[in-house]
């Protein structure tokens, strides 16, 4: 996105930030930032001030360009007042381990934030326009990357609530309950909401999402002899539950359709890590499908890969798996269990063992999971 804004305006961008997951060759009118994902770090932090900074020398006949995609919520942090960047941390990578979806987890992501829910674009004295690719089931623009530009109709007392929902205030850092509480009270100022004045010159439009992603993968699948069917309804929710019920849909969708088909789908599941094993939800899908599939007999030659997008998958260096009618059987025939791996989240191990990951690398584009499946 940095190439393109620097082609298409050239010497009209006065100066310019980019923050990356990973060294990158950046132009040289941008100053470039590595910093933490998932998790923040002190590069996450030093790159969220350096885009306040930003903002707010923009001069009132210039525009704030911002350039985002998922993923932004932890790459660019600044901890509101009260709040160290541990506290941060530890509060983002509890509530990924319990499962919280992306809504509830940057619902307190902007609570604990001095640029998240609107902040960034409040401290522009200019215009400004968010372009965004968004990894966000709906594509709801207050939840990609916790919507650093775009107000926020979330409140303190919802923040709190999450913390309710997976594990309770002692699993937290005490300052971030506190913070929470203190502004469910009231005695704290609100993210900005809708009609916040602080925004009226702040413009957001999507420019790429998973049904992007989708229907390039169906046409692909079209020009290599298949038939293709995208389902369009998200998939979301615990990845081993919604892998099972994805698999039940697609073996009565294709029961009498015609061969080779395809089945490209996409979403974003979540892991509620109970085991002491390394994957991602991407694997964890993989996994419970081949288990499903391997049970239904309806299907007897298939294949299924389940990927994110942006080539990484949990705290791995796969994309996510590729699983087929032989999986299962391969594994018992390497002694191994299928179903422990599963339970104790250990999905990484399995397929590194029977040869399965699907290894990317960063592709810099982050739209969500996309799940395809070929039936012969």
């Amino acid at each position: 996105m940095a190439v393109a804004a620097v082609e298409a305006l050239g010497a009209r961008i006065r100066t310019g930030l980019l923050v990356s997951p990973a060294a990158v060759d950046a132009p040289t009118v941008f100053e470039s930032v590595v910093a933490g994902h998932p998790v923040p770090d002190e590069g996450s932090e030093r790159a969220g001030r350096r885009a306040l900074q930003l903002a707010e020398s923009i001069a009132p006949d210039e525009t704030l360009l911002v350039l985002l995609s998922g993923g932004a919520s932890a790459l660019m942090a600044v901890a509101a007042d009260g709040i160290s960047l541990d506290d941060k941390r530890q509060t983002t990578d509890h509530l990924l381990r319990a499962g919280a979806d992306i809504h509830s987890l940057n619902t307190v992501r902007k609570h604990l934030s001095a640029i998240k829910g609107g902040q960034l674009a409040a401290r522009a004295a200019g215009r400004s326009l968010t372009l965004v690719v968004s990894d966000v089931v709906g594509d709801d623009v207050s939840v990609i990357a916790s919507g650093p530009t775009v107000a926020d109709a979330s409140t303190f007392a919802d923040a709190r609530a999450v913390l309710d929902t997976f594990g309770g205030p002692s699993a937290y850092p005490a300052a971030v309950v506190a913070r929470l509480e203190r502004g469910a009270r009231g005695e704290l100022p609100e993210t900005p909401k809708p009609g916040d004045s602080r925004l009226s010159l702040a413009g957001v439009r999507v420019i790429g999402s998973r049904m992007v992603v989708m229907h390039a993968a169906a046409e692909e699948a079209e020009r290599r002899g298949y038939r293709a069917v995208r389902l369009d309804t998200p998939v979301v929710g615990e990845a081993r539950d919604a892998a099972a019920a994805h698999v039940r849909l697609v073996t009565t969708y294709a029961h009498d359709r015609p061969r080779p088909f395809c089945i490209v789908s996409s979403g974003e599941t979540t892991v509620h890590v109970r085991g002491r094993g390394k994957g991602g939800r991407n694997q964890e899908f993989g996994l419970a499908a081949a288990m499903t599939l391997s049970g239904a007999g309806a299907i007897h030659s298939f294949a299924l890969a389940s990927v994110g997008t942006d080539g990484v998958d949990g705290p791995t260096d796969a994309a996510g798996a590729l699983v087929d009618s032989t999986t299962i059987d391969r594994a018992r025939s390497a002694g191994l269990a299928p179903r422990e791996f599963l339970s104790d989240n250990n999905t990484y191990a399995f397929f590194d063992a029977i040869g399965d990951l699907v290894r990317t690398g960063p592709t810099g584009t982050n739209v969500g999971d996309l799940q395809i499946i070929l039936i012969a």
